[in-house]
């Protein structure tokens, strides 16, 4: 009787330990807001997307969490919906989901309370849904406080971060433009904030960059803030050179206007790596393998990040060739003996499998597991593909 006893104290045990972490609700977005109205409740919407890295990370290691559930389950119903399938697309559509993985927070009307992006910790999880049910930490709420005229350091610090998180850069911006203003000084930290909220040479956070530039470089470097200013002035002139609509990029302005501040041969070469991201981006896949083995036809002196890229893009594409397969493990076995990574690792893996050798791809996959265990990296999508090999 005692034995049968302390089974099922295990067996309960086990059972609320299996209940843990937060409880998603099954059923449409209709079914969800009916019952966040009936039990008076906002909703929160876990929006990812089935590629999302992040995502996945946060299914696995925080949502899981007891400490996150108590508090979830308690304040909101929940529900997670993939932002590209079925009903997905029209809430992704309804609230402007660009980025992923999005918390949304809504009122049990639909209408939007708060949100955040991306990959949290724990606490940081939690700081989330309180904020969301506090009225006075809701970014509406803190936006109209701006709108009023609101211009303490600290306040608009706080406020920059949070639209950020939010994924409105517009707004974003907007309130780190008040915030430089009102500091004679510049942190790390606002280095930081200023760099990830600067989106071209056309924003108002551009011209505090170039105004502040020898503050930034004592505190970065001359090689920082001019690698930086370089992306700023690419994206800039792609933006005018490239026609999304038509396809079409202007290669005669490119090469003009990014020689204006690059060498020709490193203009050149940018303006080849925009046309195969072009090609790519349009699922043109020829174009784009073209291009790539015409770059990496001599890849000795080629940076390990670069080729372990092109390897990755023939790994993961439409790349069906098997010469050009073969290339690409060359490229690969070079990234991996210059600069051995992870990712480098199982895109070898990979090229190995597309030609039909599962023996190396096995043997790579495995390397690629073992380095990510021993260097402290999520392995799991190695495991995941050694398991489907």
């Amino acid at each position: 009787m005692k034995k049968l006893s302390i089974f099922f104290t295990f067996f309960i045990g086990a059972y609320a330990l299996s209940q843990t972490g937060i409880k998603f609700e099954e059923g449409n977005f209709a079914s969800i807001l009916a019952k966040a109205k009936k039990e008076s409740k906002p909703v929160f919407i876990d929006a990812y997307t089935s590629w999302c890295g992040p995502c996945k990370l946060m299914a696995k290691s925080i949502f899981p969490l007891a400490t996150v559930g108590d508090y979830y389950n308690t304040h909101f119903i929940n529900f997670k919906i993939d932002m590209e399938k079925g009903e997905g697309l029209k809430i992704a559509k309804k609230y402007n989901i660009k980025s992923y993985p999005t918390y949304l927070f809504l009122d049990e009307k639909g209408e939007e309370i708060h949100r955040t992006v991306g990959y949290a910790e724990e606490n940081e999880f939690i700081q989330f849904a309180k904020d969301a049910n506090d009225p006075n930490k809701r970014l509406p709420a803190l936006k109209k406080k701006f709108e009023n005229g609101e211009s303490s350091p600290e306040f608009l610090k706080n406020l920059a971060v949070l639209a950020g998180m939010s994924d409105d850069r517009t707004f974003a911006s907007k309130v780190l433009e008040r915030y430089f203003s009102t500091q004679p000084a510049i942190t790390s930290q606002d280095i930081t904030q200023l760099m990830m909220n600067i989106e071209s040479m056309e924003d108002p956070l551009y011209k505090v960059f170039q105004n502040k530039k020898e503050d930034i470089i004592k505190i970065t470097s001359k090689n920082d803030y001019e690698e930086f200013d370089k992306g700023i002035k690419l994206k800039y002139v792609y933006k005018k050179a490239y026609n999304k609509s038509t396809k079409v990029l202007d290669e005669n302005y490119y090469l003009t206007e990014v020689q204006k501040f690059l060498e020709k041969k490193e203009a050149e070469k940018n303006l080849q790596d925009l046309k195969a991201n072009i090609a790519l981006d349009n699922k043109d896949y020829k174009t784009y393998e073209k291009i790539m083995l015409k770059m990496y036809e001599n890849y000795s002196n080629v940076e390990p990040m670069d080729l372990g890229f092109a390897a990755w893009g023939f790994a993961n594409n439409d790349i069906t060739n098997k010469s050009s397969i073969e290339k690409a493990v060359l490229w690969a076995h070079k990234a991996i003996e210059k600069q051995p990574q992870v990712i480098h690792m199982l895109t070898l893996a990979r090229l190995y499998n597309k030609i039909g050798d599962k023996k190396n791809a096995k043997i790579w996959a495995e390397k690629s597991i073992g380095l990510a265990k021993t260097s402290g990296h999520d392995s799991s999508e190695a495991e995941e593909f050694l398991k489907k090999l």
